[in-house]
């Protein structure tokens, strides 16, 4: 039948015409989630006047997607693991397409906040979803990896599509449709795989680790919770009581994962070393790409004055610059192996966010941010694409869900983290400084970007002390493992 998929048992180097029909939904979806990390982001200087919203809670339109994305993308691999991939993706595409339709409806900025957090959930289940029914689609060989890169592409894809359709429909329609642009694309992608792709579980028991999941959301939300009070003060108790009972609970779901017979994160998964550097890696350069771009989005916009739509155009180098970095480290990984690129990188992303640092309340586009958008994307394209084929390598089928969910929440938490930070930092300095309104903007961006620069050195050593598969391992010699190819 036509519309079925290929089962995990058939030879590789075979290509199912159902399964390449398929990846072209799956990856819409995958566009769709990745798009709106970003789509949204160009919006939020008219959003925030045209309702109303402080700095503050500006913030969170952006870290309520981040933060349930993350929050629930392990229960998401699991569910979607158990309770079937092709049901979950279909009940996830409309999910999705509910919530952004609240989202772009929405009058009161709770309610925009509420439909960006069920966004995220429903991202949760979307994304792992697509990812296991891809793995389960191309089970080995040459059409695993080709498909691969074309799913993992629309990472980079789906960046540059988002700040360019962001910008385009906040200045020449109404920032709303950021919302609606998702309902159809969420109906072509569930249609799509409603007919071309078949169901498919994963074996053994099906429970669920309900005190894991609470324990999990509870910690991850207090941490960001705790992070964003502290503009009030670290020593504010709403900043300083939520870090340390985001903490003991962070510690409290480790202990649970432990003795549970079924976890929410098998540690085996986690703690193996090489995939333990790619999900440490992850953690980090979200706080970087997602918590230190939004400042640069905001300093091009509100302090240099570019409309949305140019503010689009203008930061896209960095995402061709990414894509093109990716493409060339992906090709060269046999060569290169995994630990060269992921430990470079880290260097040309904090070398990007040093030179912001500059930033003034009249400087120029070409001198400040142009060279520093360039250094970000060799930066995050050398790291992603080792990044995500560490964390995939070695995983049995039977996790490939929970495992694509952890590279992606573990970037997303990262991110989460990094906005709630950098946004208290900003505020202390921005009222710290002297001079014009820009200037105090400029003053507290530029303390953003020194702290980025300081997350993302970071990455290097975790790269040089944990990562030690060799090059072999990526010449599709030994393994037929996976590669994800990312931007």
């Amino acid at each position: 039948m036509a519309t079925q998929l290929l089962d995990s048992g058939v030879e590789q180097g075979q290509r199912p015409k159902a399964a390449w029909g398929a990846l072209i939904f799956l990856a819409l979806a995958q566009l769709m989630v990745v798009l709106d990390g970003t789509i949204v982001n160009l919006a939020l200087p008219q959003l925030q006047a045209h309702m109303g919203i402080s700095d503050s809670t500006r913030a969170w339109v952006v870290t309520a997607y981040a933060l349930a994305l993350g929050a629930f993308l392990l229960l998401g691999g699991r569910i979607a693991d158990f309770w079937g991939r092709k049901r979950t993706f279909i009940v996830a595409a409309a999910g999705f397409a509910v919530a952004s339709l609240i989202g772009g409806i929405a009058q009161e900025a709770w309610e925009l906040i509420g439909a960006r957090a069920l966004q995220g959930v429903f991202a949760a289940l979307l994304a792992p979803a697509a990812l296991a029914l891809l793995t389960v689609s191309f089970p080995g060989g040459k059409d695993r990896g080709t498909a691969f890169a074309i799913f993992g592409s629309i990472s980079g894809v789906g960046a540059a599509v988002g700040v360019l359709l962001g910008g385009y429909l906040t200045d020449y329609v109404s920032w709303r449709w950021c919302f609606f642009v998702n309902v159809p694309i969420a109906i072509i992608a569930l249609i799509g795989v409603s007919l071309k792709v078949r169901e498919s579980k994963a074996g053994g028991p099906t429970k669920y680790d309900w005190p894991g999941v609470v324990l999990a959301a509870l910690g991850l939300g207090s941490l960001v919770y705790g992070f964003t009070n502290a503009e009030h003060g670290w020593g504010a108790p709403e900043a300083w009581g939520f870090i340390a009972a985001g903490v003991i609970l962070l510690m409290l779901f480790v202990a649970v994962e432990k003795k549970v017979k079924h976890p929410l994160l098998p540690l085996r998964i986690a703690t193996e070393r090489n995939r333990a550097a790619a999900f440490l890696a992850s953690f980090l350069s979200g706080a970087v790409l997602i918590g230190g771009i939004l400042f640069i989005n905001f300093y091009i916009q509100i302090v240099l004055g570019f409309k949305p739509f140019l503010a689009g155009i203008a930061s896209l180098p960095m995402t061709l610059v990414l894509m093109v970095t990716a493409g060339l480290v992906a090709k060269n990984l046999p060569k290169l192996g995994a630990k060269i690129p992921t430990a470079l990188g880290p260097v040309f992303m904090a070398a990007a966010m040093l030179w912001l640092t500059g930033v003034t309340a009249d400087g120029s586009y070409a001198v400040i941010m142009l060279p520093a958008l360039i250094l970000m994307g060799i930066g995050l394209g050398m790291v992603f694409v080792p990044m995500q084929n560490l964390a995939l390598f070695g995983v049995d089928k039977d996790d490939s869900g929970v495992a694509g969910a952890l590279v992606n929440a573990s970037q997303q938490i990262g991110g989460s983290l990094g906005i709630a930070l950098f946004s208290t930092i900003a505020a202390a300095a921005t009222a710290a400084a002297g001079g014009t309104q820009l200037a105090a903007l400029s003053s507290g961006y530029s303390a953003v970007f020194l702290w980025a620069a300081g997350v993302a050195i970071l990455i290097a050593p975790i790269a040089v002390l944990l990562i030690t598969i060799d090059r072999k391992t990526f010449s599709g010699t030994e393994s037929d493992a996976p590669v994800v190819h990312l931007g």
